[in-house]
């Protein structure tokens, strides 16, 4: 049997339980009054959405620099950055534990990869794991380790308040279209009890002759809800669907000190209820109604359990993100992934 908490921390929660009945309570009912709040948020921005006039790509490359996931000669973790690439332009999704941990410069400088090849910068959310590290996601500051190189005042899209040193922050507040032909589908709000009201936002881009390119961070507003979002942006065929949908069902990963702080943070339930097979299986079901044609899995956020029901039980063609691959969608020569 896996323990989200080991038993070894079972002694230390019994004693401290006069503080952490009153603690566990008051984020109760934060997260509780969040639920509500966060309802009524979303729906406002589903009927305030518009469709956007996303321009037809040639063509979309995704180049995976951090994933839990690798090929050989990366470094993995618990975290996320991807590099966009279109006839467009390039964009930077994410910077995974920034330089609070070594995957993001390794594996970039291992891929010949600098700020100087990227016309933008966007954030799905302001997590640990996706904005720089733990220090960045306390004073809500993106931090990108040195070897990256200067952003010199590029773009930073942020689906809430925070700041990038070297970069212009624009805070998203809605569907929009981003750098190299790419478009948001504006933040979109999940309650969680630990972590309170967050905000994330994907990305989508349309890829001609094959339809929309569908990208998440976390997938913390559920993909369903990320999804309804896109069906009002474009009514173009969705061909893809990635990145992290948050199913640790049978552990997390980056578990620290007998802890599995991805059971507990993340899954928008209360501490005391587990994300279950069962949650499971009603978003492979809302994905299998979805219909895309590929479906890439984000390994930092769900278990190998997970992934590998998923891969079983898609219809579409379903694959684990690695850091170090790259994968092309478009009319761009005999290695494209179609």
């Amino acid at each position: 049997m896996s323990f989200r908490i080991s038993p070894l921390w079972w002694p230390f929660l019994a004693a401290a339980s006069p503080l952490a009945a009153p603690f566990l309570f008051g984020k109760n009912r934060r997260y509780s009054a969040n639920l509500i709040k966060v309802a009524a948020r979303n729906q406002d921005r589903l009927k305030q959405a518009d469709p956007l006039p996303l321009p037809e790509l040639d063509f979309l490359e995704l180049t995976v620099l951090v994933e839990e996931k690798t090929e050989d000669g990366f470094l993995g973790d618990a975290g996320v950055s991807y590099l966009f690439q279109t006839d467009r332009g390039a964009l930077l999704f994410d910077v995974g534990f920034g330089p609070e941990r070594p995957a993001l410069a390794h594996n970039a400088a291992k891929l010949q990869f600098n700020m100087d090849q990227v016309d933008a910068l966007a954030i799905s959310h302001l997590h640990p794991d996706h904005m720089g590290g733990l220090k960045a996601s306390r004073t809500k500051q993106v931090h990108l380790p040195g070897e990256l190189g200067q952003p010199n005042g590029k773009p930073c899209f942020l689906p809430d308040c925070a700041e990038a040193e070297g970069f212009e922050c624009i805070r998203v507040d809605g569907p929009r279209l981003l750098a190299a032909g790419i478009a948001t589908t504006g933040p979109l709000a999940r309650s969680l009890f630990f972590m309170g009201l967050t905000e994330e936002q994907a990305l989508v881009a349309n890829v001609r002759n094959k339809g929309l390119v569908v990208i998440t961070g976390c997938g913390h507003p559920t993909i369903e809800l990320i999804i309804q979002m896109v069906r009002r942006i474009s009514d173009k065929p969705i061909h893809v669907i990635g990145g992290g949908l948050h199913f640790p069902v049978t552990g997390g990963r980056g578990n620290r000190l007998g802890i599995q702080f991805q059971t507990l943070v993340g899954t928008g339930k209360p501490a005391w209820q587990k994300i279950t097979d069962d949650d499971l299986s009603g978003t492979i079901t809302a994905l299998n109604g979805i219909q895309p044609k590929k479906v890439f899995l984000s390994a930092h956020d769900s278990c190998d359990h997970s992934l590998i029901r998923m891969q079983q039980e898609l219809d579409a063609e379903t694959k684990v993100f690695k850091a170090g691959q790259t994968y092309r969608f478009g009319e761009v020569g005999p290695q494209t992934a179609h």
